[in-house]
């Protein structure tokens, strides 16, 4: 049994590492990645392959204190809709660009919050999206979703437009936590969101939920959870809050002092995972949970799960295009990430060049390193036999490779001729233990708690 003493002894408790939904980290993106690179990788697209479009709107009602995205608030539809022209130019430069036959495979709308687009917005981006890449009969379209910010006729807008999944941040149900991070948004609204979402035949319904908040306790959490799953979305991330003010400046407003230690951390995601696994919920990877019928579950089962900047997922585009100001796209040979900036990003794309202003050029260590962290995030485990095959590692190179992070854990991670193995009781550690295979400098100031 592993205690709470090891896994302080281990560093748990004071570890600030990534999150691992990219190798390397953007931390580690450069400008030796322009706009000729990403204009040469979509060029490279094979004909009549499937890609996966992420589609960024950067605009707020209401900004929460907890969030570190890149957004900004807006109460006029003036900037939305002079961001929507940037978004319609930039998609028809992409679709000159893409070889004959390209289809979609998964289609994302984040933020942000996309759906502040009024419903004439929406159907106008939805076309421009199909000309330039049309749908498959399995294509996966997904929308974030504010419940404070939705009403019928968006909702109708969407689901004429192909929406299939939708995704609610919940965070947390109490209302005192929520005054503390600025986010407002009761069990009610909430819930007739949901309600509203399948009345119009979106069958799947995914939920965000947070902790590690401030003022939040185990009895808190609980019933929190307990709301959610009286929602009964079909997967859920259960992220832990990530306090960065150094970088949000808009989480300043968060008490540092009302924040739980890294302890209680620990004891509110065990308190919340147990409460998913008890009402038939699969585990997926470190923090994600979904229904055993959900797509993430078969992945799972079958072998096939992935991780990308969305977290987990079950597709296996080859190519992830972000489309608006600071979108990632993500290419065999490297990413791409656009400019941060949504002024500096309108204006590269009214000059007819793409914005891509970072991001970096895979070399084959990276690509063998990238499958082994992600194979730890999916999996708990490396499969030499595949690492061995796919990226042409001798086998006493791959072996002290694993060994020499192994030992760094008092044999809490087994290592044997096949590969190396989490057990369960060891999971906590994953984020560090998939650190010890990153061959890039880790600076703690930019990460988020390992627990």
């Amino acid at each position: 049994m592993v205690t709470k003493s090891q896994l302080g002894r281990l560093g748990l408790f004071d570890a600030k590492v990534p999150r691992y939904t990219s190798y390397p980290t953007a931390p580690h993106f450069s400008r030796d990645v322009g706009a000729d690179q990403f204009t040469q990788w979509i060029g490279a697209i094979p004909p009549d392959s499937r890609v996966s479009l992420y589609v960024h709107v950067p605009f707020c009602r209401r900004l929460c204190w907890f969030c570190a995205c890149r957004t900004q608030g807006t109460q006029s539809d003036k900037p939305v809709l002079a961001y929507l022209e940037t978004l319609l130019t930039e998609l028809r430069m992409l679709g000159d660009l893409l070889p004959e036959g390209v289809t979609l495979s998964r289609l994302h709308w984040g933020g942000g919050t996309p759906t502040l687009l009024a419903p004439q917005m929406m159907e106008d981006l939805a076309g421009a999206i199909r000309e330039v890449a049309p749908f498959d009969d399995d294509t996966e379209f997904s929308v974030e979703i504010d419940p404070s910010e939705i009403d019928g006729d968006r909702l109708d807008a969407l689901a004429r437009a192909g929406m299939n999944r939708a995704s609610i941040g919940v965070q947390d149900f109490d209302p005192q936590i929520q005054a503390t991070i600025g986010r407002l948004q009761g069990y009610d609204i909430t819930k007739d969101a949901a309600d509203e979402i399948r009345a119009r035949g979106v069958a799947s319904l995914n939920a965000d939920i947070l902790y590690g908040l401030p003022h939040q306790s185990k009895a808190r959490s609980t019933a929190s959870v307990q709301k959610l799953l009286t929602l009964e979305p079909d997967r859920v991330a259960l992220y832990g809050y990530a306090h960065v003010p150094w970088m949000a400046k808009r989480q300043q407003l968060i008490p540092s002092d009302a924040l739980p230690t890294p302890e209680e951390r620990l004891e509110l995601f065990d308190t919340a995972r147990r409460l998913f696994l008890w009402d038939g919920y699969d585990e997926i990877g470190i923090d994600h949970f979904a229904k055993p019928t959900d797509g993430l579950s078969t992945a799972k089962a079958e072998g096939r799960l992935r991780r990308n900047f969305q977290g987990y997922t079950e597709d296996t585009a080859e190519v992830l295009i972000g489309v608006g100001a600071s979108s990632i796209s993500r290419f065999p040979q490297g990413y791409a990430q656009n400019a941060p900036a949504t002024g500096a990003h309108t204006a590269a794309i009214r000059e007819g060049r793409f914005s891509t202003t970072r991001g970096h050029a895979f070399s084959d260590e990276d690509r063998m390193r990238a499958r082994i962290i992600e194979q730890i995030m999916c999996d708990f485990r490396v499969d030499a036999a595949e690492i061995q095959d796919c990226f042409g590692i001798a086998t006493d190179e791959l072996n002290e490779m694993l060994r020499k992070v192994a030992e760094g854990f008092e044999g809490l991670v087994e290592v044997s001729n096949i590969g190396l193995s989490i057990p369960q009781e060891a999971r906590p550690l994953t984020r560090m233990i998939a650190r010890g295979f990153d061959a890039y400098e880790l600076d703690k100031a930019g990460h988020s708690s390992a627990i």
